[in-house]
């Protein structure tokens, strides 16, 4: 009897001990938020834009380098001291405007001598040419013999070359006379003046006086793939529009046109050189400066464009997360055209009106919900 009442009253024990070590569990596991959550998963905030049908350029894009399409180093053709210089360092010339004088006195002394010495020798020839003509008469009557008359003729052919020889001196010290004074042969910006009034300056010297740019029109130059170079020459009989824009810069874009195609193909790059011609009536494109050229060189109508940042890639390709109507994305492959830092052309996975999520895919799975965050973005933001 004892026995069965040990018995008894050990189970209620032993069931108290369970319900309390499952109690305790409980409490362990709320405190520790190991509770499971219920309910669906938060939506993903992201950036959409609206696929769009449109015509669109056929372009591709290069970078290229400013340049100017003529450049003048201005050099002194004489020595002498510099008297003048007729700009300011920067200043925009004109062709034919006066840049710097050269002291010319000595030049100027030198023509003179040499205007001097034609007139003595005119006067020589003068009367050698009269005693030609009395010898001639007198060795008709045997007064003179032919060989007096041979050499007053050879004097006379003699000073005739002397005078010819005379003028030629005089031309070249007109020349050096008119070097002192050095002239703009382009319109373009000056550079730095290197030679300072009062200093002498040499004939041909290594170092310019000051370096003229040529800075309307202004050329960009740039490489392509030899791969792109049949349809440049296809489309080169006809101008070809081209534009640049300057990197990180609020300054409109500038339009020109391809006006040189190079005759061979780099053999250490593939690329082909090319260069395009643009007014730059504003001055916006500098000698020396990087731009974003793009060689437009047609147009495509009716073509499915998306919105560039929209596009993805992986192991299996392009990709895009569309937007459907219960705001949930699906993933779907796509096959890009041709793509730029705006745009992306879609040859099939998508139609007009679709919406593609362009900002938040790292935290998009197919069936994700969304949110939208900002406003809609077309796919066409520049034609």
């Amino acid at each position: 009897m004892n026995e069965s009442l040990v018995t008894r009253s050990s189970k209620p024990r032993g069931a108290s001990a369970a319900m309390s070590a499952v109690a305790a569990a409980a409490l362990l596991a709320g405190a520790c938020g190991g509770a499971p959550r219920t309910g669906p998963p938060p939506a993903v905030p992201v950036t959409v834009g609206t696929v769009v049908q449109k015509t669109m350029p056929v372009s591709f894009r290069a970078i290229g380098h400013v340049e100017p399409i003529s450049t003048v180093a201005v050099k002194a053709r004489i020595g002498g001291e510099l008297q003048k210089v007729g700009f300011a360092e920067g200043q925009t010339v004109h062709p034919g405007q006066t840049l710097f004088t050269i002291d010319p006195r000595q030049y100027e002394a030198a023509l003179r001598q040499a205007e001097g010495q034609l007139a003595k020798d005119k006067a020589l020839l003068v009367k050698a040419e009269s005693d030609v003509k009395r010898y001639g008469e007198l060795v008709k009557k045997d007064y003179v013999t032919k060989s007096d008359f041979d050499q007053v003729t050879a004097t006379a052919g003699s000073l005739q070359a002397t005078v010819a020889s005379d003028q030629a001196n005089i031309d070249n010290a007109r020349l050096q006379v008119a070097y002192c004074t050095i002239t703009s042969p382009v319109e373009g910006r000056t550079g730095n003046l290197n030679v300072k009034v009062g200093n002498l300056v040499k004939a041909d010297d290594t170092t310019p006086l000051v370096t003229i740019n040529q800075l309307r029109p202004i050329y960009a130059s740039f490489s392509v793939p030899a791969q792109l170079l049949p349809s440049v020459l296809k489309k080169n009989s006809n101008p070809v529009a081209v534009t640049a824009s300057i990197p990180e810069s609020n300054v409109p874009e500038a339009t020109g046109t391809l006006s040189f195609v190079d005759n061979n193909v780099d053999e250490t790059t593939g690329t082909v050189l090319l260069k395009a011609t643009f007014p730059n009536e504003d001055e916006a494109l500098w000698p020396g400066q990087f731009v974003n050229v793009t060689v437009i060189l047609g147009e495509e109508p009716n073509r499915i464009v998306a919105p560039a940042p929209a596009v993805q890639t992986s192991q299996q390709g392009q990709y895009v997360y569309l937007v459907k109507s219960d705001d949930t994305v699906e993933l779907r492959p796509v096959k890009v055209n041709r793509i730029d830092e705006t745009n992306a052309v879609i040859d099939q996975g998508l139609a007009p009106g679709d919406r593609v999520v362009t900002d938040g895919q790292l935290r998009l799975v197919s069936g994700a919900r969304i949110e939208v965050k900002g406003g809609d973005t077309s796919g066409a933001s520049r034609s």
